[in-house]
């Protein structure tokens, strides 16, 4: 099979020719086939094409995870349509801009958000067709989706050329100014799901895949949606994040892998002991999205006997670029191997590589890697060291090829001169018997250029003296290390994806700073 001449449609075909009878979808109220999917997103293509959407256009695709989210995603696809998935948690402001940004023409969206698809349509200045999806009264100049999932017109035939066709556009989050959108081809696409499929050692016509994480995410729509979708396995996707709730998905689905960011872990390391044997199911964990804490995943291992998995890969590179061996050697604290057909190296800042073991920017060669940020050549440019995309995360290599981030490149900060890392410092504050989650961050300081803060949360009930924290600290860090205030809230903020938000923490601290 030549992964350079194949489209994401043409993955999602053959997976519902070969698994045509077998579960793809676990929804709340139906379980799907891949036959009943793969006719599904035929019937959306056809609508799309019956009103006009042709080969190119870009379809914002704004829904919580489910059955209705991935056959309107393959739809748009079939169409020969661009989607851009919207993050759920973005003020309308913000998704017009993506929506005026990519020059949209088309709108998907859940029911449930008529407000602010509202707010988002009097200012996405290139929409023309916006269909909602779910019952209830149709807002004016909005149309029902069951005319998309209803169509019975003829199915497109897109003609696209996997390595400049963009599949999707996802826009990154960044750390300043307005989100980039990453352009992921369908050759993009297509090589991380082979690479997904086989680094994290999926069995099709047996593997479930909980998906937890929400599927506007670049781990999510690869992990727990076009892979599975793509190779023949289940997914099961649960609309949002409730430790309780999942008890009874989980004994009623049986799922087997389980994809998650680590504040997740951590949430369900507070489940009780009766709850345990609902996870039998489950063969592993896979941690993604942000450093994994080394106490939190050793506590999970020894509460639910399942090993977690933690890898890692950005946006850009569709995104899975590393995981540790699946039944091999996890090494704590690693985000393992490059999975097949992905290059890891470290550089320095001059583009130049670094020997074993020492600390510089993690790169990756892929043709998963993307095709560069819409409408930004600049941007693009300065995100390649030649062939090699420059992550942002400062990492390094054992002698064994095992890769380590060691912290955002973003995220450092320099106290005197001298690099402190927020990880290495979160990781001792997680050795804490009453610290529950916490996140450090650089502050700007006259006389030391920076200091590193901490922002904690600690077990119902207690509250932490800063002077015994500092005295915790001093046991395991540098002084240079020790946060210089320590401020405890009750539960630090997270993003749609289930991360820690340091954004919305500096904010915090910029308030009370008074900035």
């Amino acid at each position: 099979m030549n992964k350079d001449t194949l489209t994401l449609i043409d993955l999602a075909r053959q997976a519902a020719k070969t698994f045509s009878d077998s579960p793809a979808i676990f929804d709340t109220d139906k379980t799907w086939s891949f036959a009943e999917v793969n006719a599904a997103s035929d019937r959306v293509a056809a609508g799309l094409a019956a009103d006009g959407f042709q080969t190119g256009d870009r379809i914002g695709l704004y829904c919580a995870n489910s059955a209705a989210y991935a056959i309107c995603y393959f739809g748009i696809l079939k169409a020969g349509c661009t989607v851009i998935p919207l993050h759920l948690l973005y003020h309308p402001n913000e998704l017009a801009w993506i929506l005026n940004d990519g020059e949209a023409t088309g709108l998907i969206y859940l029911g449930m958000f008529d407000e602010p698809a509202s707010a988002i349509r009097q200012q996405a200045t290139h929409l023309n067709k916006v269909y909602r999806l779910g019952a209830g009264d149709l807002p004016e100049g909005v149309e029902n989706a069951t005319k998309l999932l209803g169509a019975s017109g003829e199915v497109p035939a897109p003609v696209l050329d996997p390595k400049e066709s963009l599949a999707c556009i996802l826009y990154t989050s960044g750390t300043t100014g307005r989100p980039k959108g990453a352009m992921l081809t369908h050759r993009n696409l297509v090589y991380n799901s082979f690479s997904t499929r086989d680094g994290m050692k999926l069995i099709p016509g047996e593997d479930r895949i909980l998906v937890i994480l929400p599927m506007f995410h670049a781990f999510a729509s690869m992990v727990g949606l076009l892979t599975p979708l793509c190779h023949g396995c289940a997914l099961i996707p649960v609309p949002k994040f409730d430790p309780q709730g999942l008890l009874t998905i989980l004994t009623t689905h049986k799922p087997t892998v389980l994809p998650a960011v680590p504040s997740m872990f951590n949430a369900l390391l507070r489940m009780p002991e009766e709850a345990l044997p609902c996870f039998k199911s489950i063969r592993f964990c896979i941690s993604g999205g942000a450093a994994m804490p080394m106490e939190v995943m050793k506590k999970f291992t020894e509460k639910f006997g399942i090993v977690i998995y933690e890898g890692d890969g950005p946006t850009e590179c569709s995104p899975v670029t590393c995981v540790n061996p699946i039944g091999g050697e996890t090494r704590i604290g690693s985000v393992g191997f490059p999975v097949p057909d992905v290059e890891m190296k470290i550089y320095n800042e001059a583009g130049e590589e670094m020997p074993t073991g020492e600390i510089g920017e993690i790169c990756v060669r892929a043709p998963s890697v993307m095709k560069g940020y819409w409408k930004q050549p600049e941007e693009t440019a300065a995100s390649f060291f030649g062939e090699w995309f420059r992550t942002g995360d400062l990492g390094q290599v054992d002698e064994d090829g095992y890769f380590y981030i060691v912290d955002r490149k973003k995220d450092m900060v320099i106290v005197n001169g001298m690099n402190v890392y927020p990880r290495v410092v979160e990781e001792v504050l997680y050795t804490h018997p009453q610290i529950v989650e916490c996140a450090v961050i650089g502050v700007p300081h006259k006389s030391h250029g920076e200091i590193p803060e901490a922002w904690i949360a600690a077990e119902e009930g207690i509250t932490l003296d800063p002077a015994d924290l500092r005295k915790f600290c001093l046991e395991h860090l540098g002084k240079h290390e020790i946060p210089r205030r320590f401020h405890q809230i009750d539960a630090l903020p997270k993003n749609a994806n289930g991360k820690i938000n340091k954004r919305e923490i500096r904010k915090q601290g910029e308030t009370e700073r008074g900035v």
